[in-house]
């Protein structure tokens, strides 16, 4: 196990520091003031503090801060705000290229054939700043573009917030491993490297690296040997604990104590630019993989000033100076900052950078944040002798797990993460000292630090992950700049979405501010040692705006054709039908909960309900199968009794009932069992809605209840008036069906160790309007990327199309959601093959097969350019991009089939087009065919009367994955509960099987 730069503090430090050459330092104070500062701002703190640490403490060791993402800032200090990259200046004529969406750059290769991917022998991959000895046998390489793009609709001038890099091919980057022991928090090896750069000038060259605070040192120049071994010393402040009685000028003294560190630094590659603008040139070889090592060396370049100035979380970077803090509740604080990503892109390699904005724990007591956090502990202040009962404790522990605190009853910035509550009250508490005498807690803090310990019945935080090492809540306080992993709640989501909701206008100035500004990547200097220059400018680019489709209504069983002409993109029923409208003879209402004038109203809203669903072509019995159900909300806590209450309403019916309408007097924790019981136990489909909703019973509220209960018991919303085979008759034939799926994997939270995944798929059941979809879910190993069984799911849906259509799919068309581009070969190897293997199963059946890839989660904003009049002259200012927008050069990828689409209008914020990445292409789809068919897709979603932001098959797989995560939920909370007190990390039980729906439900589209 790796020692922490705290856990070696035991051994003797020099008061020199020795560099290679033995020189002693001529920067000390100069250091040992900055380094005093960064433990003020970071929260670093030296084992030193250990040895005559309360006998009340054995701690373990610390720590190990280097793991952890972002530092912490103690309470009532605000985050610095300095600068963060540096501009580089460099020469190099690279062609146009093209870029890859979203957050990694992907380890695919290129393919020349149009009709897919093809196994190949691949060159070894390189890993991010070190090399992966092996290399895969057979590599699946994606489909290239099949042309230079589309064609279709007119042209639309954009501006994209990439940022062109210029690198000089010829430069060569030198690539040091580093091993700095005892291991240091990423916070001080920065420190360390900076000292060792300035007062080892000589032996480095004269070069300035630039280091990404673990093990990988980058150089534009080679140092004087392979080997290097430096002795730095630091002013790491000695956490000895002081009664308050010691004088200020042994503090002093303590604080003065250094910190030995070895330094070894190992020569481990040279590389240069020449594979990545070989890369990137359209006359490059097809088959040269994506030079990970070069381009991981230029991010951590470009990542270095900004991760000295802000808070680093993944590839974003969080500033005070971006805007300031802002409480969002529930001890929470979302923080604006900014994300940054290298792309190779067909206009070269680009900058991805994009406004952003996260929730973070608020840096106060222990004892405020939970009453901030846990409604139950709001008035805790007021009453101090207040215990837990065992499921707040459960509560509270949750809350706090994992989350870094400080002490603030004695002198030291030491940080502890939070592993678990004491099973005993704080003034039940004993312990044994070093000496094996027993000391009561309480009596301890009043003898040793005379504090007398005021919320004696609330639990101690636990330390550690074996030992008895206690903290009393109410001498903690939160470590800042943690990002709070929990769950946010629904008023904090809004709060964090309206911070980060910005019109296009506002969103283009502040991504140009941050290029500009302080804390971006063109603020350091590291950039012209490497011979970079980075645009400030964002990318300009033409894109085209697709036409909508004609679509298809009832009118009164009569068919109409209607075209969506607003801007929006959006329509609506008046004077017609839903393109197929059920009958609904038999349903039933139960009521949770509501004040007697709420539940007055129900009569009212089931007649203009009906009326509703009349008007739109859709039958609703004016009169429930039984009279409307009253029961009080606390039904919902109470599984069982849920359960023999819906089949007891269900044997009523006659165990025939199409519907069950379910209003709720607020939202509730028992909506999960609800659904859960109704669709796999009772076998019905329900509508939930709240009582406030029905206070103002509005047209399209009411509409839109209709559409949905009208989708879940069979019906239909819309269709396309010209049919898929008559829009792209070179593949699609009336009588030869197309499947369209989807495919969702949605995970547990963050700080959940062991829920199960839920995979999720859907096929369309009919042709050609290919608008009713069946689904099919499992649970699957905790945080498993790669669908387990899809195998079986594609089989199951596959026998459901045969019986419904008669024929086998002559295509199948898959979109799978969820995946990062590091996935993407290992996704497509595994499930590609799970799919042919599932149509194995049916004799001499091999449909061609298209895998495309759907992300939603990037970072490319589009914007119009206003600069340009022609496209500005037909609209209002600070619009989004139109409904229909596609754009497939520029930056887009060098060679692979990808593009973004923009099918919907953006009524709030800026619009995130839709990134399509086609990994494998057997139906040899051309640009505009395939941009075409998914926009038109995108105006058969069955709950809305708009074009969606992401084709329907991944949506509806996005929907039912999150019905599967509802039916474990209640079960995920019980098990939390039962096994919080084991706290290390061991692998993931196997998964819990979700409940088999009920045949009644399984062909409907109960999830949507």
């Amino acid at each position: 196990m790796e020692e922490t730069e705290e856990s070696n503090a035991n051994r003797k430090c020099t008061s020199k520091t020795r560099s290679f050459r033995g020189k002693t330092n001529p920067h000390k104070h100069q250091y040992q003031h900055q380094l005093l500062q960064h433990s003020n701002r970071f929260g670093f703190y030296n084992q030193n503090q250990y040895q005559s640490y309360p006998a009340l403490l054995p701690l373990p060791p610390p720590i190990p801060l280097q793991l952890t993402i972002t530092p912490a800032f103690p309470p009532n200090q605000s985050f610095v705000s300095k600068t963060c990259l540096q501009k580089p200046s460099w020469k190099q004529n690279n062609p146009p290229l093209a870029t890859s969406s979203d957050t990694q750059v992907p380890v695919l290769t290129v393919s020349p054939a149009p009709e897919g991917l093809q196994r190949r022998s691949s060159l070894p991959l390189k890993g991010h700043g070190r090399r992966v000895m092996g290399s895969t046998p057979k590599a699946l390489v994606a489909a290239r573009r099949p042309d230079c793009g589309g064609l279709e609709g007119p042209v639309i001038s954009l501006l994209a917030n990439h940022f062109l890099v210029q690198f000089d091919s010829s430069q060569r980057i030198y690539h040091y491993d580093v091993n700095i022991s005892p291991n240091p928090s990423k916070e001080v090896a920065r420190m360390i490297k900076q000292k060792l750069v300035e007062d080892n000038s000589v032996v480095l060259s004269g070069a300035l690296p630039a280091f990404d605070g673990r093990k990988n040192l980058y150089s534009p120049v080679e140092f004087q040997n392979d080997r290097l071994e430096f002795f730095i010393s630091l002013p790491i402040p000695a956490g000895k604990s002081l009664p308050p009685s010691e004088e200020l000028s042994e503090l002093k003294e303590k604080q003065q104590q250094l910190k030995l560190f070895r330094i070894n630094i190992k020569l481990v590659s040279k590389f240069n630019g020449k594979e990545l603008s070989s890369y990137l040139s359209k006359d490059g070889d097809d088959w040269i993989p994506l030079p990970q090592d070069y381009l991981h060396a230029l991010d951590v370049v470009l990542r270095e000033s900004p991760t000295e100035k802000c808070i680093p979380v993944g590839r974003s970077l969080y500033s005070s100076s971006m805007g300031g803090s802002k409480e969002i509740g529930g001890g929470a604080v979302g923080l604006r900052g900014f994300f940054q990503s290298l792309r190779p892109t067909q206009q070269g390699l680009a900058l991805n950078v994009d406004f952003s904005v996260t929730a973070f724990h608020e840096s106060i007591g222990v004892i405020p944040y939970l009453q901030k956090r846990l409604e139950f502990l709001r008035d805790l202040s007021q009453r101090k002798t207040r215990g837990l009962t065992g499921e707040e404790r459960k509560e509270v522990e949750k809350a706090l797990k994992n989350i870094r605190v400080f002490v603030c009853h004695r002198e030291t910035v030491q940080r502890y993460r939070v592993y678990s509550l004491t099973e005993e009250a704080t003034e039940n508490l004993w312990f044994e000292d070093r000496d094996g005498k027993n000391l009561r807690l309480l009596n301890y803090f009043k003898d040793q630090y005379n504090y007398d310990i005021q919320f004696r019945n609330l639990p101690c935080l636990q330390i550690s992950r074996s030992k008895p090492c206690y903290l009393p809540m109410e001498l903690c306080m939160i470590c800042e700049g943690q990002k709070f992993l929990g769950k946010l709640t629904d008023d904090q989501t809004a709060r964090i979405l309206k911070m980060g909701c910005q019109r296009p206008r506002e969103r283009k100035a502040i991504i140009d501010g941050v290029m500009r500004g302080p804390v971006g990547p063109t603020s350091g200097n590291e950039g012209r040692e490497f011979k970079l220059h980075v645009s400030r400018e964002m990318t300009r680019l033409n894109g085209r705006v697709l036409q909508p489709p004609k679509l298809k209504l009832g009118d009164g069983g009569h068919i109409r054709d209607l075209v969506p002409s607003r801007r929006d993109r959006q329509w609506n029923f008046l004077d017609s039908h839903v393109f197929e409208g059920t009958r609904i003879e038999r349903w039933a209402l139960i009521s949770f909960g509501g004040t007697p004038d709420q539940k007055s109203n129900i009569p009212k809203f089931i007649n203009q309900l009906t009326q509703r669903c009349e008007q739109l072509g859709i039958f609703l019995n004016k009169n429930t199968i039984i009279s409307p159900q009253f029961e009080p909300i606390q039904l919902l806590n109470n599984v069982s009794l849920l359960e023999s209450k819906l089949k007891k309403i269900h044997k009523t019916a006659s165990n025939n009932i199409q519907l069950l309408i379910c209003i709720m007097e607020r939202k509730h924790k028992g909506y999960a069992d609800l659904k859960r019981i109704a669709e796999t136990s009772v076998g019905v489909v329900s509508q939930c809605c709240l009582y406030q909703n029905l206070g103002r019973l509005s047209s399209q509220f009411l509409a839109n209840l209709a559409l949905k209960i009208n989708a879940k018991v069979g019906g239909c919303t819309v269709a396309l008036y010209n049919s898929l085979p008559s829009q792209i008759p070179r593949l699609f034939q009336p009588d030869e069906p197309v499947i369209f799926m989807g495919a969702d994997v949605t995970h547990p939270h963050p700080l959940d160790d062991f829920s199960p995944s839920v995979a999720a798929v859907v096929g369309s059941m009919n042709w050609p309007a290919a608008n009713k979809y069946v689904s099919r879910m499992r649970s699957q190993t905790h945080r498993q990327e790669i669908i387990q069984d899809l195998g079986a799911m594609v089989e199951e849906i596959l026998n459901d199309f045969h019986q419904e259509v008669n024929k086998l799919p002559k295509r199948i068309i898959f979109f799978r959601d969820g995946v990062s581009e590091t996935q993407f070969y290992k996704v497509l190897d595994e499930e590609l093959q799970a799919i042919r293997t599932a149509c194995s199963r049916f004799p001499c059946y091999k449909p061609p097969i298209t895998f495309a890839v759907v992300q939603k989660r990037h970072h490319t904003r589009l914007f119009p350019n206003e600069t340009d009049q022609s496209s500005t002259r037909n609209q209002f200012t600070d619009e989004n991009i139109p409904p229909g927008t596609v754009v497939d050069t520029v930056i887009t990828h060098p060679r692979e089939f990808d593009f973004y689409l923009c099918s919907h209008w953006g009524v709030k914020g800026t619009s995130r087009p839709t990134h399509y990445h086609i990994l494998w292409d057997e139906n040899q789809f051309t640009s505009d065919e395939l941009q075409k068919l998914v926009y038109n897709l995108c105006y058969t979603f069955v709950r809305c009367t708009k074009p969606v932001s992401l084709v329907p098959p991944a949506y509806y797989a996005h929907l039912a994955a999150y019905r599967g995560r509802l039916y474990l939920e209640r079960s995920e909370s019980i098990n939390f509960t039962r096994t919080t007190s084991t706290l290390s990390r061991v692998a993931p039980p196997k998964a819990t099987p979700l409940p088999k729906l009920s045949e009644n439900v399984k062909k409907l589209m109960f999830y949507c």
